[in-house]
């Protein structure tokens, strides 16, 4: 792992009724990886597989399975997996980092990303989601350098898994976990271990381990963050940190959340959520899940680094959804240098066209005054208009599926025209 990089690494959030405004679900994250890394977001249609089918992840092959969900995610351009996403059942997932006493190793396994997607691809409610991703977790381990990088970075996960109705929070340290059901109100995660006493479910060899480890006496009760790290569960909300920034962040608004307070919590740069530095923000989600089946699930996402001058597009799950190519890197198939062994020797670009006219408008949005101020202006007028427009489907319960097929690469064409 390098140095210098351990606590740095993305804030999840969700909350629920009656935290949420509406009787929704509001789901939110900040990836926040390498400042130089290009993050896609990507569409893939459900899909049909042959029997005995194989499936390429990041590093390591394994068994596909007959059918896989649609699925929207925002990834690093050059990985298999995701940093977050969204499935067609309203399943949202987002990951962090995290580190423990149980030490890193450096085999390639399925890195946390690659359980992302696969999770998202498998399942259509979110404990769904968690027993595939711990049933993978046991059969292929976790472990690869999560970095495009020669230099090692690694690291343990946990995962913040969302639906219509409920919410959890997976931890792991190796191939031990233990997860918390989140039934109402409102719950973060970021690069440290957080589930203490409430475990709904675990690893049924978790206890016992630790206390081989002589890490639990097997008498006091049994606190997995104390436990597996060197957290101070008691001051984990009160002291200085990002998870403890952004749950205060989640409760100053208890009560009337919205897609909108979700936005400006993952804009927030004082709380350090809103990433700047060698690792920044990179690309950021904030998903609406309607309670009532009948309404759709909406899914914003940048697509490009710093909230703060980013557009959150909207996603809508209908059949035949346009392809999303203005979001989408280019490949380089059995030559890109992730796939060569060794590994990460040269580092082609991965930009993609909104990433390359984005990077060129921030620019002006930073030092020119009066243009720059006029951009930030019209993007933030283009986003208010979306969300005014979603918020309205989701009052009339009216969504016009020939429009929905384009609705995130049209608001791509119009955020274009601003930067150009």
């Amino acid at each position: 792992m390098l140095p210098g990089l351990l606590p740095r690494s993305c804030d999840t959030f969700v909350a629920l009724p009656p935290a949420a405004a509406g009787g929704r679900v509001v789901f939110g994250k900040n990836s926040d990886r390498p400042a130089d890394e290009v993050q896609e977001v990507v569409h893939f249609p459900a899909a049909a597989h042959p029997p005995g089918a194989a499936l390429e992840c990041t590093y390591i092959t394994i068994e596909q399975v007959e059918k896989t969900c649609a699925v929207v995610l925002s990834r690093p351009a050059w990985l298999w997996g995701a940093e977050m996403g969204a499935n067609e059942y309203g399943v949202c997932i987002g990951n962090e980092a995290v580190w423990g006493r149980e030490e890193v190793g450096d085999e390639e396994a399925l890195l946390g990303m690659d359980l992302v997607r696969l999770g998202l691809e498998r399942a259509d409610t979110a404990e769904k989601a968690l027993t595939v991703i711990v049933d993978l977790l046991e059969k292929y381990g976790q472990g690869g350098n999560c970095m495009e990088s020669h230099m090692a970075f690694t690291y343990y996960n946990s995962f913040l898994i969302a639906d219509r109705k409920e919410a959890w929070v997976l931890e792991t340290s190796g191939k031990y976990w233990a997860a918390e059901k989140v039934e109402g109100g409102v719950r973060n995660i970021s690069n440290q271990l957080s589930i203490t006493t409430k475990i709904d479910r675990e690893h049924p060899g978790l206890r016992e381990y630790a206390k081989s480890k002589g890490w639990w006496d097997g008498e006091k009760e049994f606190d997995f963050a104390a436990t597996y790290s060197y957290v101070n569960t008691a001051r984990m909300t009160t002291s200085r940190g990002r998870y403890c920034e952004g749950y205060k962040l989640l409760n100053k608004h208890k009560g009337s959340i919205t897609s909108e307070i979700m936005m400006g919590i993952l804009r927030d740069k004082e709380s350090g959520i809103n990433m700047e530095g060698g690792f920044m923000t990179t690309g950021s989600m904030v998903s609406v899940l309607p309670q009532q089946p009948n309404l759709p699930c909406i899914h914003f996402f940048t697509g490009t680094p710093d909230p703060a001058r980013s557009v959150f597009k909207p996603f809508i799950f209908v059949p035949n959804v346009t392809q999303l190519l203005k979001t989408s890197s280019p490949t380089f198939g059995q030559d890109d240098p992730v796939k060569k062994q060794p590994r990460f020797q040269t580092k082609p670009d991965r930009r993609h066209e909104l990433y390359k006219k984005h990077e060129s408008a921030a620019v002006v949005m930073e030092t020119t005054e009066g243009k720059g101020k006029e951009m930030l202006k019209d993007i933030q007028e283009l986003e208010k208009q979306k969300i005014n427009e979603m918020e309205s489907i989701l009052q009339n319960g009216c969504l016009d599926t020939s429009q929905a097929v384009n609705l995130f690469s049209q608001c791509v064409e119009e955020e274009l025209k601003i930067y150009s």
